[in-house]
């Protein structure tokens, strides 16, 4: 394993040349105005509307994609995953000038063939390991949110230095930067989020809620056992693993985790997992999503409207509104996406 700190990073090899971030979104945004007060020359790629009077009241530079492409040494792209095909055909395909660099935060649309960039380009990855918001907030406290940094295509020999230095640049260093692969980063990052941290983390709890409710409890309090304090054990495994955690429980707590844990996750749980990761492997679950996304998502929408008709949000809610600390000028506070 190869882990970079500040001092593995050349930060002169961006100093100069000009960034283009296009897609000014919870990610893009952080890069650009990190990249910014890093002293390197950034310019958010978009059209007049909402994220380009955003990004010019943040202080950067705009323009459209057709014009700051082309004066880009290294382009960003940060859009949705499911956006970038074409934006990358109809914009930075034709217009990106020979040698530029091509980043990704994300390695899913080149590592499954839904992109496939030019050669005379380099084609890098950085991706954060947390939502921009943190990303943001991190750097401007003088630290940083680790992240991982790889390298799909070498046209000029010096890919991977400015990999790191963009990594530098939005503040990676300080947390440290692990070298990867785009079909690592990529595969590693879907089974994440779809096996532990979004999909299984919300069917045990939506499930842990349903169970106790079925029993006769009251909703208001399932909510607090099986939600609520989520945060509390996840912030402790967050700080310091297994070892925290056990630290800061009770001896009850702990002895109801080692004996029951292993019969809620169990050998059937340990083989959906394993299918799961061979359907990413596989490009199972990438043809689906791209799919889904071109006969018009109704199959996405209608199982998302299921996550939050949920009765848990409706308790959920009623509870938050009791409990100011989570709330931010009077309204709830943002939630950040997930990395």
């Amino acid at each position: 394993m190869q882990y970079h700190g500040i001092h593995d990073a050349n930060p002169d090899a961006l100093r100069g040349r000009t960034i283009v971030i296009y897609g000014y979104g919870s990610q893009g945004r952080a890069h650009a105005r990190n990249l910014h007060d890093s002293g390197l020359t950034v310019v958010v790629a978009a059209r007049p509307g909402k994220s380009f009077d955003l990004a010019r009241a943040d202080g950067l530079a705009v323009d459209t994609p057709e014009r700051a492409i082309p004066t880009a040494d290294l382009i960003a792209l940060l859009t949705p995953d499911m956006q970038q095909p074409a934006l990358y055909e109809k914009h930075i395909a034709p217009l990106a000038r020979e040698g530029a660099a091509l980043l990704f935060a994300h390695g899913f649309n080149v590592h499954y063939g839904q992109i496939r960039p030019r050669a005379d380009l380099d084609v890098i990855l950085v991706a954060p390991k947390g939502p921009g918001a943190l990303v943001r907030r991190q750097y401007e406290e003088g630290r940083g949110v680790p992240a991982l940094m790889a390298v799909h295509q070498d046209a000029s020999g010096k890919a991977r230095e400015l990999a790191l230095a963009y990594a530098h640049g939005i503040g990676g260093t300080r947390g440290g930067v692990m070298e990867t692969t785009f079909a690592e980063e990529t595969e590693t990052d879907l089974f994440g989020e779809q096996a532990v941290l979004c999909g299984g983390t919300t069917e045990l709890v939506a499930t842990g809620f349903e169970t106790l409710v079925e029993a006769g409890y009251q909703p208001e309090v399932a909510y607090f056992e099986v939600l609520h304090e989520l945060k509390l054990i996840v912030d402790l495994l967050w700080e310091g693993g297994f070892a925290r955690m056990h630290e800061f429980i009770s001896e009850t707590a702990q002895y109801g985790d080692l004996t029951r844990g292993p019969r809620v996750i169990d050998g059937h749980v340990r083989e959906q997992m394993r299918a799961i990761l061979r359907e990413i492997q596989d490009g199972t679950f990438a043809r689906e999503w791209v799919a889904e996304h071109r006969s018009g998502r109704a199959g996405y929408e209608a199982l998302k409207r299921r996550d939050l008709e949920h009765p848990i949000e409706a308790v959920g809610r009623k509870l938050r509104a009791r409990m100011p600390w989570l709330q931010q000028d009077g309204k709830p506070a943002p939630t950040p996406q997930p990395a």
